[in-house]
C-alpha cells in the first residue's frame, strides 16, 4: 500500500515572516475595499467646485449690480425661493455654509448628464449682458481650475459657459431643475470617456466619475440665474503614482521593519526551540544530562518551557535509573531463592531413592521456605507498584484515631504489645482508611521482624506555621534492637534488609515511603535512645 503524501512543513520563521506580510498588507486591501480615501478625494473635487461656485455667484451678483441697477431694484426680477428653502435663505444670521456631503459608498452615481436642448425661448437680456461680462473670467478660471462652468439665466438658457453650450438650454439637467428652485445641489455622475486611456499621471481623465455642483445665484433673496460646475475627481491611482517615491521609500522602511520583526523574532523564539530541540536529539540518543535549561533564553514562556523540558529529562533519567537498578535487584533477589529451589529439585532427582525420610522433609522444607520467600517477594513487588502509581483523591478522608485504634488491637491478638498514646486527636488526614491501614501496618510488621516485642504509637498535631499546611505527626517506636548508623541512611532503599535470613525482603520501608509520597506526606528515622522510632507526616 503506498504511503500517504506527506506536505512539507513549513518552518517557523517562514511562518512568522508571512504573517507579518499579512498583516502589513491588511490596511492597504481594507482601503481598497473600503474605497474610503477615494470618497475623500471626492469630498474635495465638491468641495472645491462649491467655493468655485460661490465666487461665480458673487461675480455675477456684482456685475448685475453695475450693468442693470433699476433691474436689481426690482422686487419682481427673478424667481421666488420654493417655500423648503426660503427659511434657509432668510434667516436673521448671514453665514450659510455648504459642506461637501457625497460618499462612494451611500449616494447614487447617475447616468452621464443629459445632452443640451433649444430654448423656448431666448435669454434674459440682462442675464446676456452678464454672461458676455463674465465668459472671459470662466474661461481663464478654467485654467487653472480644470472644472467645466456654466452660468444659466432664470430659464435654464446658457449665458456664460467655458464649453460649447452658449445658448443652449440645462432644462433636462436636473441640479439645474432643482437650484432654480433654490436647492444647493451635489451629484455624481458616470463619465464616458471621450478619447483613449491617458498616461498615468494624467490629474483627473482616468476616472469613471464626475462630480456636478449646481447653486441658485440669489439676488434679495430670488433667484436670478443658476451656476453649474463639473469636474472629474482625481483618481486614487494618480495621486499614488505622484507620491510613488515617498510610497516606495515607506514600503521600504515597512519591509524593513518586518524582515527586522521576523529576524527578532526568530531569535527570541526560534533559536531556543532549536536548541531545545538538539537537546532532545542527544537525550534520544542516550547522551545523559543533555537536557539542560537554556542559559539566555529571551522570554519567559521559552526559559519556562526550557526549565520544565530539562526537569522532565532529569525525572525520566532519574526513572530510567531507578528501573534498571531496581530491575537488577529484582533479578539479584529473585535469583538466590530460584537457585536454592533448582538445587534442591536436582538433589531430590538424583538422590530421592536413597534419602532418610528426615532428609527429604528438610528438603521440602528448604523449597517451600523459598516459595515462600518469593511470594513475599512478589507481593510486596505489587504494593510497591501500586503505591509508586497510585493517585491521591481530593475526596478521599481517614480518620487517625479510628485507624489507630483498629490496627493496635489487630496486632495485639496476634501477640504484639501495641501502646497507644491517650488521648488521640480527632483529627483526619487526606488519604483512605485502606491506605493508612497499609503504611501503619507496614511499620508494625516491620518492628516486630526486627525483634521488638513492644510498639508505641504517638499521634501529635503541631500548631501550623504561618504560611504553612496543618500537618499530623504518627510516631512509631519499638523495643527492638534498632539500626545502625551505616544502616540507617539506606533503610527506605527497595531490598535494603538486615534480616533476610528470617524472610525479609526489604521492601516494606520502600513501599511505605512510595505511599506517602503519593499522598504528599514524608517519612524520616528519629533519634532514639532504643529501638527504632519512625515519624510519620501526614497532610490534613
Amino acid at each position: 500500500m503506498p504511503s500517504p503524501l506527506r506536505l512539507p512543513r513549513l518552518k517557523l520563521r517562514h511562518l512568522l515572516l508571512a504573517v507579518n506580510l499579512a498583516v502589513l498588507w491588511l490596511p492597504l486591501l481594507g482601503l481598497e475595499a473600503l474605497r474610503l480615501y477615494d470618497s475623500a478625494l471626492v469630498r474635495q473635487t465638491e468641495s472645491e467646485l462649491i467655493a468655485q461656485a460661490a465666487f461665480v455667484a458673487a461675480s455675477y451678483r456684482a456685475a448685475l449690480a453695475r450693468l442693470a441697477p433699476p433691474v436689481v431694484a426690482d422686487m419682481e426680477y427673478g424667481l421666488p425661493l420654493a417655500p423648503p428653502w426660503r427659511e434657509r435663505y432668510t434667516g436673521e444670521t448671514r453665514w450659510r455654509p455648504r459642506p461637501a456631503r457625497l460618499d462612494l459608498a451611500e449616494d447614487t452615481v447617475y447616468p452621464p448628464p443629459p445632452d443640451t436642448i433649444a430654448p423656448s425661448e431666448p435669454a434674459d437680456s440682462h442675464a446676456q449682458a452678464v454672461g458676455q461680462e463674465l465668459q472671459a473670467l470662466l474661461h481663464d478660471a478654467q485654467v487653472m481650475t480644470l472644472a467645466g462652468i456654466a452660468v444659466a439665466d432664470m430659464r435654464g438658457t446658457v449665458v456664460a459657459t467655458t464649453g460649447p453650450s452658449l445658448g443652449r438650454s440645462l432644462a433636462a439637467f436636473e441640479e439645474v431643475r432643482r437650484a432654480l428652485v433654490g436647492e444647493p445641489v451635489s451629484l455624481l455622475r458616470q463619465r464616458i470617456p471621450d478619447s483613449a486611456p491617458p498616461a498615468i499621471d494624467s490629474i483627473s481623465r482616468g476616472t469613471s466619475l464626475r462630480v456636478f455642483v449646481a447653486a441658485p445665484i440669489l439676488q434679495d433673496q430670488r433667484i436670478v440665474a443658476v451656476v453649474l460646475l463639473w469636474r472629474t475627481p482625481i483618481a486614487l491611482s494618480q495621486v499614488l503614482h505622484g507620491k510613488r517615491y515617498h510610497l516606495l521609500l515607506a514600503t521600504v522602511l515597512l519591509l524593513g521593519t518586518v524582515v527586522l520583526m521576523s529576524t527578532f523574532t526568530s531569535f527570541t523564539v526560534v533559536r531556543p526551540l532549536q536548541a531545545l530541540v538538539r537537546q532532545a536529539q542527544r537525550a534520544t540518543a542516550g547522551e545523559k544530562g543533555a537536557v539542560t535549561p537554556l542559559a539566555r533564553p529571551v522570554t519567559r514562556e521559552i526559559a519556562e518551557l526550557s526549565a520544565a523540558v530539562a526537569a522532565m529529562a532529569r525525572h525520566l533519567e532519574q526513572r530510567a535509573d531507578y528501573i534498571r537498578t531496581f530491575a537488577a535487584q529484582v533479578s539479584h533477589e529473585f535469583k538466590t531463592p530460584l537457585a536454592a529451589m533448582r538445587g534442591t529439585v536436582e538433589l531430590l532427582r538424583d538422590h530421592l531413592d536413597t534419602m532418610t525420610a528426615t532428609e527429604r522433609e528438610r528438603f521440602l522444607s528448604h523449597l517451600d521456605q523459598d516459595a515462600a520467600r518469593l511470594e513475599r517477594l512478589v507481593r510486596r513487588l505489587l504494593e510497591l507498584a501500586r503505591a509508586d502509581v497510585m493517585q491521591a483523591s481530593a475526596s478521599d478522608r481517614a480518620e487517625v484515631a479510628a485507624v489507630v485504634q483498629r490496627l493496635a488491637a489487630r496486632y495485639r491478638d496476634a501477640g504484639l504489645t501495641v501502646s497507644v498514646v491517650e488521648p488521640l486527636p480527632a483529627a483526619s488526614v487526606a488519604m483512605a482508611e485502606d491506605v493508612l491501614e497499609s503504611i501503619l501496618g507496614n511499620l508494625l510488621d516491620n518492628a516486630r521482624q526486627h525483634g521488638g516485642d513492644a510498639v508505641t504509637v504517638t499521634v501529635t498535631r503541631p500548631a501550623p506555621h504561618v504560611g504553612t499546611d496543618p500537618v499530623l505527626l504518627i510516631e512509631v517506636s519499638d523495643n527492638g534492637p534498632g539500626i545502625s548508623a551505616p544502616n540507617a541512611a539506606r533503610v527506605f532503599e527497595p531490598f535494603f534488609t538486615t534480616d533476610r535470613a528470617r524472610g525479609g525482603t526489604g521492601l516494606g520501608l520502600a513501599v511505605v515511603k512510595s505511599l506517602l509520597t503519593a499522598h504528599r506526606g514524608a517519612i524520616e528515622l528519629g533519634k532514639s535512645a532504643t529501638g527504632t522510632r519512625l515519624r510519620i507526616r501526614l497532610p490534613q
